[in-house]
């Protein structure tokens, strides 16, 4: 399973961009079941922070609406994550909070990695990160 961070979902309801569409088709094939992911809680938090911080409110409850019927499994946010989180961020002084939070989700799950363009994920070690690429295979 791969956990999928809100930046693909941004990516794929947002404007003309070069990761639109494969972010698109990625999310196709986890809707279809080709590739079995799921979304952290913050996910969800990050789309309703963002959207409502835009003034874009319309189009963040549609986004938020769509992560919800792509990905029934929304992991939720523990005391363990949250911890592990911690710790990451004292390894990694580098590493955003919300960073940490989607790479402990990752390790305590025992997930195959995260679906991000989020290049500070590449710090964390043992930690896998997937871009979403038509040339590529799906991974998942």
């Amino acid at each position: 399973m791969i956990l999928v961070d809100a930046n693909v979902l941004m990516y794929a309801a947002g404007a003309e961009h070069p990761c639109k569409a494969p972010c698109i088709q990625y999310l196709e094939s986890i809707a279809s079941g080709q590739v079995e992911a799921a979304i952290d809680a913050e996910t969800l938090q990050e789309i309703l922070h963002r959207y409502r911080a835009l003034k874009r409110w319309d189009e963040g409850r549609m986004v938020f609406g769509a992560a919800r019927r792509i990905f029934p499994l929304v992991i939720p946010v523990t005391a363990e994550i949250l911890d592990r989180a911690r710790s990451l961020l004292d390894e990694l002084p580098d590493l955003m909070a919300r960073d940490a939070l989607h790479a402990a989700v990752v390790k305590i799950h025992d997930l195959e990695g995260i679906c991000s363009y989020d290049q500070d994920f590449d710090a964390v070690p043992g930690l896998r990160r997937i871009e979403p690429d038509p040339g590529q295979p799906i991974a998942g």
